[in-house]
């Protein structure tokens, strides 16, 4: 039977979460009909061997972004469906065989689902999971992590593939031409991932959104001008004039007296709140210890969003929080 489906999976020193997901890929069978290309971004730990052990292709590429890595790859696959999954996630075990079904849909150009949270996750990343929607059935979506993202392989010729010069969003980016070219993306419960790279700790998330934070701005730019994508932009700017209203109004304070820092102060209060409202909506709701971290979280979100208006952070910078 021909390969209907690649494995596209970028790494970088992470040869334990790598084998990790390779065998979750190897547990769901159907292995006539997929391949693995991995792209390697000049790991010095064993992740190119790990690779290789499993009868993946492994593609050598050092000094590459994300995005061009998984344009590489996706050069090299032989697969009609391209399966954008990354080396920290773990797939359900009829992730491929649900994916295989679906694609039967010819009027379906992309699908994937919000990652699911590590089962002995922290209390952090218990509250960073709540970022994400609930998993519920097959829906029409407007964006797909690229870290569990499946995309037919002529719709993302079409478009040109990821954008190479974005250090972070460009899945984002990519959702966003595919559906102004009439492509449809659907999220589906049954392509179930774990993302064992979840934050562990408030300065992971913290640096993680400083440096995302900048692609969200990009891409946002770019337009469309949707109602969700004009909110994502106009939150950071105003949570960036709260904080310069409270670090002006402390020094000012003698002179200006408390209100241009309890004002810039509300202002944050506010939109964390209506953050931690949509965060513990329906079942989900927190209470005592975990709503507190929840609220902590999202502190830490908002404030890095903000300043990634005027700091730029590097992929390294994330990478730094990760590993320490």
């Amino acid at each position: 039977m021909a390969i209907r489906l690649t494995f596209v999976m970028p790494v970088r020193d992470d040869a334990s979460r790598l084998k990790q997901c390779l065998a979750s890929v190897a547990a769901n069978g159907h292995h006539e009909e997929c391949e693995i290309v991995v792209a390697d971004n000049g790991s010095r730990d064993a992740s190119p061997q790990v690779a290789r052990e499993a009868g993946a292709l492994v593609v050598d590429l050092p000094r590459a972004t994300v995005a061009e890595m998984r344009n590489v790859a996706a050069r090299n696959a032989r697969g009609d469906l391209l399966a954008f999954v990354d080396a920290d996630h773990l797939l359900d075990q009829r992730w491929v065989e649900s994916a295989l079904d679906l694609f039967r849909d010819p009027g379906i150009a992309a699908a994937g689902a919000h990652y699911s949270s590590p089962n002995d996750a922290n209390w952090v990343q218990r509250a960073y999971g709540r970022f994400r929607p609930a998993l519920r059935g097959i829906r029409d979506a407007d964006w797909l992590g690229s870290g569990n993202l499946i995309v037919r392989q002529e719709a993302f010729r079409s478009v040109g593939g990821f954008d190479a010069s974005l250090e972070a969003c460009e899945d984002v980016d990519l959702c966003n031409r595919l559906r102004q070219r009439g492509y449809r993306l659907v999220s589906d419960d049954r392509l179930r991932s774990i993302h064992q790279g979840d934050p562990a700790s408030l300065k992971a998330v913290f640096r993680g959104e400083l440096w995302r934070g900048r692609g969200n701005l990009a891409v946002t730019l770019r337009g469309p001008w949707t109602a969700r994508a004009l909110t994502s932009l106009a939150i950071p700017v105003f949570n960036l004039m709260c904080l310069i209203l409270v670090a002006g109004g402390a020094i000012g304070w003698p002179w200006t007296g408390s209100g241009p820092f309890v004002v810039g102060l509300a202002g944050l209060g506010a939109t964390l709140a209506v953050r931690v409202l949509r965060m513990t909506s329906g079942s989900r709701m927190p209470l005592g210890a975990e709503l507190a971290g929840t609220a902590a979280v999202a502190s830490a979100y908002e404030l890095a969003r903000a300043l990634a208006l005027v700091f730029r952070a590097t992929h390294q910078t994330r990478r730094g929080a990760v590993e320490a």
